[in-house]
């Protein structure tokens, strides 16, 4: 509070303080439920048994085995397992089929089987160590797989398909064009007109580059600093038409 805030006679004025009421304190509904359940059955057992013994009568008596827990009855113990087992060997009452013969001339088969049989080739080894270490050949690279290959060589499908690609694109770019020169809504520029045309913009450029290398290096005031990026601009445009003009060698342009 300032001087002036104290010398007020506003503050004479005696103010009654106003004492910040609190809010009702919160009370739940299951107040009286929980303590009834909380303070309910809990002095019955606390001397020896309970308070109030039940007189049993005559014919709830005491009965044998009544106090024992019931089993559940009693059913065949069977393996998880039990259903993937091999088959039971047979008895020994069980008698075997006797009297099966066969037609089959296993050694005139095997003759055969080993005459139109192609012999397995070995496998390509090679010996690194005097003591006999043979390794593989094929998977050490000293094999030449790749160059055996009948595709070695050649361009790749999809380079030949991205090529007949662009041949297609650029013929039926070259349909559009025609079209329009035909109508006469497109130019084509000759190559006198191309070169002046970037001469011209090369000029340019070296003007406005002039010019930049001349302003000063400190750029402490607002037109210094707006004309410093409008020239970078300038700049940055003529280098892309210029690009532009000496990537393409054809050039159309609108009526």
């Amino acid at each position: 509070m300032s001087l002036l805030d104290e010398g007020t006679i506003y503050n004479l004025i005696a103010v009654e303080e106003q004492k910040r009421q609190k809010p009702p304190r919160y009370n739940s509904k299951f107040k009286d439920t929980v303590r009834n359940e909380s303070t309910s059955n809990r002095n019955d057992h606390k001397t020896m048994g309970q308070a109030k013994v039940p007189v049993p009568t005559t014919d709830n008596y005491l009965k044998k085995h009544s106090k024992e827990p019931v089993l559940p009855d009693k059913s065949d113990f069977k393996y998880g397992d039990e259903d993937h087992k091999k088959p039971a060997l047979p008895s020994k009452e069980e008698k075997p089929l006797m009297g099966l013969k066969t037609t089959k001339n296993f050694i005139t088969n095997n003759a055969v089987q080993n005459i139109t049989s192609v012999p397995k080739r070995p496998e390509k080894k090679y010996v690194d160590t005097r003591n006999g270490d043979a390794h593989n050949l094929i998977p050490s690279g000293l094999e030449p797989i790749y160059i055996q290959k009948k595709e070695f060589g050649e361009v790749p499908t999809y380079l030949q398909k991205r090529k007949d690609e662009m041949i297609q694109a650029q013929e039926e770019y070259n349909q559009y064009v025609t079209e329009y020169m035909r109508r006469g809504a497109m130019q084509k520029l000759t190559e006198d007109e191309r070169k002046a045309i970037l001469d011209g913009l090369k000029t340019n450029w070296e003007d406005i580059h002039d010019q930049y290398q001349g302003l000063s290096v400190v750029t402490d005031t607002a037109p210094k600093k707006h004309r410093k990026e409008r020239m970078e601009s300038q700049m940055k445009q003529l280098e892309r038409d210029i690009e532009i003009f000496e990537k393409h060698k054809i050039i159309y342009i609108s009526n």
